[in-house]
Order: structure tokens, then sequence, then C-alpha cells
């Protein structure tokens, strides 16, 4: 086989849920640049709107659907527009999904002190609309269809807890578990699902973690840097290789419940 035509995504169609942040689109362009025909799919319209004419003036083929991934009937809609705009997705990824401050363990503040309900919301979040809901619903779709590859997106904290973001940690640690389960009954219906688990990319939920106003780095940051081994923040475009490898059924037609992490050697070390 011709090594071009392994990561070929020429007459598929992708969708990507969450492709109106920073790294959801970035990967909705990488998909575009492989050929596939792409629909971002997120809340925000006018970010979702600028991603696909982006993608379309670069001769790529792309359209925006207003979707929240909380809401199966605005999925169902995702799904028929796509069906009328192309045809059932060949590759799905869930990009969707973030934390909530209120269940951030600051200084002196303990687990008796976290917020139930937003415990709840981080959950719903990262395991119900971030997967559960739209593999339901798109998924399904590739089940019948005989045909797909789902990629949902993980966290190095879904490895090991981080410090603070505990809610986040377990939420995305479910993920990751329900991949996996997901791979194991959906494999004899040639639907494949992995995970990425991305190091620490800055984008509009993490950004003031990690830097300060004036744009130097805070200690958190400092202490993130000190534990990966390139000592740098990783860039949305380095989520590409990983992303067209899963999606590409030529090129990883046997990978099925496989994490592949993206994160500058941060999970190859402790101390």
């Amino acid at each position: 086989m011709n090594q071009s035509s392994l990561f070929d995504l020429t007459g598929q169609t992708a969708v990507i849920i969450g492709g109106t942040g920073v790294l959801g689109g970035a990967m909705a362009e990488a998909l575009a640049a492989a050929g596939a025909s792409v629909v971002v799919a997120g809340r925000n319209a006018a970010k979702g709107q600028q991603r696909a004419h982006a993608i379309c003036e670069r001769g790529g083929r792309s359209l925006f659907v207003s979707c929240d991934a909380m809401d199966e009937t605005s999925l169902k809609t995702l799904l028929a527009e796509t069906r009328a705009w192309s045809e059932v997705p060949h590759i799905l990824v869930n990009a969707a999904g973030g934390n909530d401050p209120r269940v951030t363990l600051t200084p002196g503040k303990t687990l008796a002190e976290i917020d139930t309900e937003a415990w709840r919301e981080v959950f719903d979040l990262n395991l119900v609309g971030g997967v559960l809901l739209p593999c339901r619903v798109l998924g399904s779709a590739m089940l019948e269809a005989n045909r797909g590859s789902i990629i949902n997106i993980a966290s190095v904290s879904a490895h090991i807890p981080l410090s603070r973001v505990l809610a986040y940690s377990a939420s995305k640690a479910a993920v990751l578990n329900l991949s996996q389960f997901l791979a194991r009954e959906w494999a004899p219906f040639h639907v494949r699902v992995n995970t990425i688990t991305p190091g620490f990319f800055p984008a509009e939920q993490n950004r003031s973690l990690l830097f300060h106003p004036d744009g130097t780095p805070t200690p958190r940051a400092e202490a993130i840097l000190t534990h990966t081994p390139m000592k740098r923040f990783g860039e949305s475009n380095e989520l590409a290789g990983a992303l067209i490898f899963l999606a590409s059924s030529a090129a990883s037609g046997f990978v099925t419940g496989t994490d592949i992490r993206v994160d500058g050697g941060f999970l190859s070390q402790t101390i």
C-alpha cells in the first residue's frame, strides 16, 4: 500500500463535537487537510462558523452545526443534518468537555466543601455529554452502517489524578473506561473506539491557570513544566498525527480500545 494513502481521508465524513474550541478546532482542520468532509459541531455559532469558513477557504469541505452535546435531541439533529449534507459519519471525535471552578480544591479547601451539584455537572459534561450521548446517537448510526472510528479525548489526569481538579480527573478516568467498554462491544460491527490523552495544551479553559495576565507562567504552570520532560506545553497542531492515525481505517484498522498519549512525556516520570 502507498504510504500516503494510509492517512488519506478523502471521501470520508467526520463530525467533531467541540470543534468550536482551540484544540477541537485544530483537530477539525487536521481532518479536513487529510481530505475529510468535516462537520464542526458546538454551541458557539460564531467560532464554529468561522472555523468551517476557514476550512472551506483552504479548499476543504466543512459545515457548522449548532449542537449541545448534553441534549440528545440536539445530537439527533446533528446526525440528521450530517446525513443530509453528506452521509452517516465515518469518524466521530468527541472533544467537548471541561471543568468547573466550584469543584477545584483551592488551598485550604477540602472534599467536604465541594459543591455536589457542580461535581455532577462536571461528570455530565465530560462523560455523559462528552462520550455517552454522542456515542449513543451518532455511534449507533455507525453500527448500522457497519463501520466507523470514534476518538474520545481523555486527559493525563485520567491516568494519575492531578492535584486540585479531582472531579475532572475522575470523570476523564471514566472516559477511558467507557471507551474501552465500547471498543469491546462494538468491534464485531467494525466500529473502532480509541482515545487520545493530551498533555498540557494552553486553551481557553486553562489559560488563566497557566499564565498571569502579563503572560508569565503561574506556579502551577512551572510545576507542570518541571514534570514534563520536554519542558514545554503542547501546540494544538501536535495532536494531528495521533488523530489522523486513529481516524484512518487504512492506518489503524486493527487498533481499538487503545489510548495514545501526546503529553511531552508527562506520564513517563514521577519525580
